[in-house]
């Protein structure tokens, strides 16, 4: 075990670096202005991240997966639909009410609407958006139909809230899409898609095992538009305080505490509705239980390690670079945004599980080098957008919008694993280190070019875009696969009919 956390740590280290050290190289220019002791925590921050992620990766392996897995494989099995989507509807409520980023996204708008409201809503829309995923997988429907229809919805929900005076809700409604599949949701969501459809999914079980995520980050924001319908009276937003601590014996304990408890509560409730379909469906053997119950405990490690340092090293410092560098370089925000954007997302951890099933399930024929590729584009592009928004200050519809249409459009030209795929890794995409560590950049970034006012309208729809970038990406990695398998096929077959009669052997 020693040995595989160790492998694990490695693999988070390299996916660290790059951020961190482009953090050090900001600080050592006059670009931006960071205190000694600032960057000093950032650095502790950074290695305690390293493990965190170490842990957490190690856990997802041997609990989080095996567990989703089981579940769904083990309710197919039961040959009860009703049960089954009575059954995910809960689970789907549960574990998004629970999930941490969703709290450090309400607890950051919290002045603008009730956080009660807004994860209650959240949590109804996964859930019904769950039982949706399963029935696409029980009765064999194409994901891109579904998609398109609720697409269409969510827009016309749009065009309501806008008519209704409350579009400054709209960024906030998308981004709760993206920060609801976290690192709770993703691995164990994924897992269960992945025992269902091999159980219900027939000969399209691979690609089948894919989508859940993709319709789960759509409910989100339907049901966030549809509370900003009945919302009423002034939207106001108060700014979080992004200051480091300069007394961090007192305020450590605290913050760990309060996320170790968010953290228990999210897998205290898996923990639960696991242990009771074990004793009705599943009874496994006690040699597996205690497996996943040694992985829940490195889950539990891992994530409090992690949004820990985010929350005490990482907000802050993103807070700081995008102040600074919009107020003195702004020039610059639209650059530093795709660079920070493209390595960011290598150290979300629930990427390195969606990436790991993606290469699994293909056999290799996506590896993961090439979705980090297309994940890291997309998020950088969707960052330096974001920017660039901000600067000439427009609305985030103008590129939600078109960038939807295309990355439906694109569903029916690439091949149905791609677009499920691409879906997916749109909503893990947007992860902790995104709403930790980006959006408090845009945060700043906003703050100096519009004032705190101005942080509802153009800094939140950051993680929307960070959702929606690798649709685009993700399916042209596909279309791209396509061109290239035709133009070989044109090759052979040029070669083939080129070819010298004389040197064809005749064997008759």
């Amino acid at each position: 075990m020693l040995k595989a956390l160790l492998l694990k740590c490695r693999e988070a280290l390299v996916s660290v670096l790059p951020v961190t050290l482009i953090v050090i190289l900001l600080d050592l220019t006059p670009l931006v202005d960071v205190t000694g002791y600032e960057t000093a925590v950032f650095l502790i921050s950074a290695l305690f991240l390293v493990l965190g992620i170490g842990l957490f990766s190690l856990g997802a392996d041997i609990a989080m997966t095996p567990m989703g897995v089981q579940v769904g494989s083990g309710l197919s099995r039961s040959r009860s639909v009703t049960l089954l989507l009575s059954v995910s509807f809960l689970l789907g409520v549960l574990i998004t009410v629970a999930e941490p980023d969703l709290s450090v996204l309400a607890a950051q708008v919290r002045d603008a609407v009730s956080g009660t409201a807004l994860i209650l809503s959240v949590g109804i829309g996964v859930g019904i958006f769950l039982v949706l995923a399963i029935l696409r997988i029980v009765t064999k429907t194409s994901l891109s139909s579904m998609l398109m229809l609720f697409y269409m919805l969510l827009f016309a929900l749009a065009a309501l809230v806008m008519a209704k005076g409350n579009d400054l809700l709209l960024p906030l409604a998308f981004d709760s899409g993206g920060v609801t599949t976290g690192p709770i949701t993703v691995p164990f969501i994924m897992a269960l898609g992945m025992g269902i459809s091999t159980t219900l999914g027939g000969k399209y079980a691979g690609e089948n095992s894919f989508g859940l995520v993709a319709l789960c980050s759509v409910g989100p924001v339907i049901a966030v538009m549809a509370l900003a319908l009945f919302a009423s009276g002034d939207i106001t937003y108060t700014l979080p305080d992004y200051t480091v601590s300069a007394d961090m014996r007192s305020t450590l304990p605290h913050v760990i505490g309060e996320i170790a408890g968010e953290v228990a509560l999210a897998l205290g409730l898996l923990v639960l509705f696991f242990a009771v379909i074990q004793l009705a469906f599943l009874r496994l053997p006690r040699r597996k239980l205690y497996r996943i119950a040694v992985g829940i405990l490195y889950t539990f490690a891992g994530l409090v390690i992690f949004l820990v340092a985010v929350t005490v090293g990482f907000m802050p410092i993103g807070f700081r670079i995008g102040s600074h560098l919009a107020a003195h370089h702004p020039t610059l925000l639209v650059g530093m945004g795709f660079l920070l954007g493209f390595v960011v997302v290598l150290a979300e951890p629930a990427i390195h599980v969606l990436n790991r099933q993606v290469e699994d399930i293909t056999g290799g024929t996506v590896s993961k080098r090439s979705m980090m590729v297309a994940l890291s584009i997309g998020v950088g592009v969707s960052i330096g957008l974001s920017m660039l928004r901000m600067i000439l200050n427009f609305s985030i519809l103008y590129y939600l919008i078109p960038g939807y249409f295309i990355s439906l459009g694109l569903s029916f030209f690439v091949p149905r694993l791609y677009t499920a795929i691409a879906f997916d890794s749109g909503g893990v995409a947007s992860g902790p280190l995104t709403s930790g560590f980006v959006l408090p950049l845009a945060v700043g970034a906003a703050v100096s070019v519009g004032g705190a006012s101005s942080v509802m309208e153009n800094a939140f729809g950051i993680v929307a875009m960070v959702a929606m970038t690798p649709l685009i990406t993700i399916q042209m990695m596909g279309f791209r696969a396509i061109v290239a398998g035709k133009v070989r096929d044109n090759i052979m077959m040029k070669h083939i009919l080129d070819a010298d009669d004389e040197q064809i052997i005749d064997f008759m």
